[in-house]
């Protein structure tokens, strides 16, 4: 019996595995073993062999398939379970998608819990976040600027900040390294990706050291991040703590003549209250200086910013890969209390809409935990197809046998990179002109070579850059021959 459109699809949201076409060679279905002979074997075969000659150790898995009907066209160990990295974020934006629509919007609101006479608040003044991950300040410098509008010069009461409308993390993966700015803390108060700006230059005597919150109109200082410089070869920087701030050592022997890099920050509501007091005064609105509030405010809105819509947020994550994003995003879909739970529950939406069988502990990939096979994550792709998420995904292009991009060719690839150390995924889909879409999952990982890497040298493994460097040279010879092929 041959399969339409929607039993395909129906088998597929039930969890079924993928069915073959039932005319066509080039979609005919994959054996399970070797030796079935003829022209799907050889292509199985030629995969194979492209995978042996990048020599990557560990596992390799692979699918692609017809993205309207989720015919298999080609396959090598695509039922092995192998960490995403942050092709984890394509699922992500399809989930919140899902749940909370393309044009959902965080809103960060000033609120005063008193009148305002004579330009003064009489009682508190809170800046309260609504979980808006892309926030920077930039647009808490225009905030500021429409409380001066008002005629508002100062409060009489406290100025507090709250961001309790998602949980706290202190960070989001706890095996990264601790001063790496893409692995932040998170609350429902975040600002320039929850990333602190240290520069350093040699000065007559020692060294000239700034952190700034730097935007592209406004680069306010900050105060509650500071760093101190030390006599010491490692580690390269150290987090020390501070109960309302966050206090770094950096090992003097790294540092140069000078340079800047991004810091995480741990206390994201002090560090957004605090760059606004700053950003304030500057407008002639006088603060006093900023603590957190504990419970959920209420009080007058004297000004809000809400940000673009979800959709226009989710593509700049897919484009730069933004982990903060992710979180928040997938968090918001759930209004989980804690990552691991919210995780849990993109997990089961996969599973019961898609079919998809996967072990996710966060939203990111960034937590190398994470399981999925490129059998699931193409399902998932088939059974999105059809809406918001192939155009929001980063144009990927076609690439020859050492992974360079090919300037104008006629193929256009969509699709969600992925890189950890030791693991690098490639997933999305295909498009030929005039031809049918393919939807693809390529997953590369070394897991026991990663596991065995000291925190030390988490930042730069010895011959980490080589095997991607290979990995991404596979990725690009497979999506060539299945262009050729399937397209």
């Amino acid at each position: 019996m041959g399969w339409t459109r929607r039993g395909i699809l129906a088998g597929l949201l039930a969890g079924a595995a993928f069915p073959a076409a039932a005319e066509a060679p080039s979609v005919s279905p994959l054996p399970r073993r070797r030796g079935d002979g003829g022209e799907t074997r050889q292509r199985i075969e030629t995969a194979a062999r492209l995978i042996a000659a990048a020599q990557l150790g560990g596992a390799v898995g692979c699918l692609v398939a017809d993205a309207a009907t989720g015919a298999v066209l080609e396959a090598e160990a695509a039922d092995l379970g192998l960490p995403p990295a942050s092709v984890m974020k394509a699922l992500t934006a399809a989930y919140a998608l899902d749940r909370l629509g393309a044009a959902h919007r965080f809103e960060t609101r000033v609120l005063a819990t008193g009148p305002v006479v004579g330009g003064v608040v009489q009682g508190d003044l809170l800046l309260v976040g609504g979980g808006d991950p892309v926030l920077d300040s930039d647009m808490l410098g225009d905030l500021a600027a429409r409380l001066a509008a008002q005629g508002i010069r100062g409060v009489r009461g406290r100025y507090l900040a709250w961001g309790g409308a998602l949980p706290a993390l202190e960070r989001i993966d706890a095996e990264q390294p601790e001063f790496v700015g893409y692995n932040p803390a998170l609350a429902g108060l975040n600002l320039n990706f929850n990333r602190v700006n240290f520069e350093w230059a040699r000065a007559a005597q020692g060294w000239k050291l700034t952190m700034d919150a730097r935007a592209e109109r406004f680069v306010p200082l900050v105060r509650m991040a500071e760093v101190q410089v030390v006599s010491r070869a490692q580690p390269l920087f150290r987090y020390e703590g501070g109960a309302a701030g966050d206090r770094w050592t950096v090992a003097a022997e790294a540092l140069g003549k000078g340079g800047s890099r991004w810091l995480p920050v741990r206390h994201p509501a002090i560090y957004a209250g605090e760059v606004f007091q700053t950003l304030c005064a500057a407008q002639g609105v006088v603060l006093p200086d900023v603590a957190v509030a504990e419970v959920r405010p209420e009080g007058t809105v004297l000004a809000a910013h809400r940000s673009e819509t979800l959709d226009v947020i989710l593509r700049g994550m897919l484009k730069h890969s933004t982990n903060l994003t992710a979180e928040v995003a997938g968090l918001a879909a759930s209004q989980a209390a804690r990552l691991r739970v919210s995780a849990l529950a993109m997990q089961e939406w996969a599973r019961l809409r898609h079919g998809v069988s996967a072990r996710i502990v966060d939203h990111s990939g960034l937590g190398g935990s994470s399981r999925i096979s490129a059998a699931d994550m193409v399902r998932a792709l088939v059974g999105v197809q059809d809406g918001m998420l192939p155009g929001l995904l980063k144009p990927h292009g076609m690439r020859d046998g050492k992974g360079k991009l090919i300037e104008g060719h006629p193929v256009q690839v969509l699709a969600k990179t992925g890189t950890l150390n030791f693991v690098s995924s490639l997933a999305g889909y295909i498009q030929p002109p005039g031809g049918r879409r393919l939807a693809f999952a390529i997953f590369a990982a070394d897991v026991p070579r990663r596991a065995a890497l000291a925190e030390a040298e988490r930042e730069r493994p010895e011959g980490g850059e080589a095997w991607l460097k290979r990995a991404r040279a596979l990725q690009a010879q497979l999506v060539s021959r299945w262009a050729g092929l399937y397209a």
